[in-house]
């Protein structure tokens, strides 16, 4: 008799709008830019002992799993995972996040999924101390405390971009004990209006700020080159993950022009990919 599998997909995130302290004692909040076209499926089949597959880069550690067992069901995993990831580890896409709910899910056969998502989120602090907003519908609403695991404020969804981009250098895993950021409080509060105003420019405009303040604090590469392709190609701005690899361009929808992709992967960026979010919808 073949194994009865159980599997779960769940999307990752290009990066932030916005991430920084909220004011200079404040926690660590981001509001993130969602992207379906980055996911992490899990399948599961129980049965003896553990068996991990991991297709490509692996994005989540075999230790990290079993930790995730013994938390569901007080005991170490008996079947077999295969985890199959779109993006890249270390890469400020979701990955390590999206590993966790998806394989909770598969484990759960979909139970886990339907908790509330503050205890989907509690989970994931648990095991690594932080964690992107991948459990909340709507995400790119929210200005998250990305250490605690909690939703700060909620605002108007972000009008529709389009978004090109890929990954830049080597990866960054994020360190749940790193507060080393730029200060963001008055970026929040013209956020605040901007999304309820649909403004496409001040979105953008505040963006490419809160990317480059970060990028001055902690000596991150290649914002200067990709501020100018910005400026070259008409973008509206720029997106970046502040503590990983992925860097893009952000565009009203219908405005890319011909050419955006290959001169970013002359520039150096991998995976390069073309995808909207905002407006309700990924």
């Amino acid at each position: 008799m073949s194994a009865l599998w159980h599997s779960a997909r769940v999307a990752g995130h290009f990066g932030e709008f916005l991430q920084g302290r909220i004011g200079r004692n404040g926690p660590v909040a981001l509001v993130t830019l969602p992207c379906d076209r980055l996911a992490v499926r899990a399948s599961w089949s129980a049965g003896e002992g553990f068996a991990l597959y991991q297709h490509g880069r692996a994005v989540i550690t075999r230790a990290r799993l079993v930790a995730l067992f013994r938390r569901l069901h007080g005991a170490p995993p008996a079947g077999r995972l295969r985890l199959r990831a779109a993006m890249p580890p270390g890469g400020g896409a979701g990955a390590s996040t999206a590993s966790l709910l998806a394989a909770a899910d598969a484990v759960t056969r979909g139970g886990f999924a339907r908790l509330p998502a503050e205890v989907q989120a509690g989970f994931c602090i648990g095991l690594e101390g932080a964690s992107d907003p991948l459990m909340h519908r709507r995400a790119g609403r929210l200005l998250w405390a990305s250490r605690e695991g909690r939703v700060l404020d909620i605002f108007a969804e972000p009008p529709r971009f389009e978004i090109v981009g890929g990954f830049f250098g080597r990866p960054t895993w994020t360190d749940p004990a790193d507060a080393d950021f730029a200060e963001i409080e008055d970026l929040v509060a013209d956020w605040s209006s901007a999304a309820a105003a649909g403004d496409h420019a001040a979105l953008g405009a505040l963006a490419l700020e809160s990317a480059r303040r970060n990028a001055r604090r902690r000596g991150r590469p290649g914002f200067e080159r990709l501020g100018a392709l910005a400026e070259e190609f008409g973008a509206l701005g720029i997106v970046a993950a502040h503590t990983g690899s992925a860097r893009g361009l952000l565009f009203r929808p219908g405005s890319v022009p011909a050419g955006v992709e290959e001169r970013l992967r002359e520039w150096g960026l991998r995976q390069v990919l073309r995808f909207s979010s905002g407006g309700g919808t990924c």
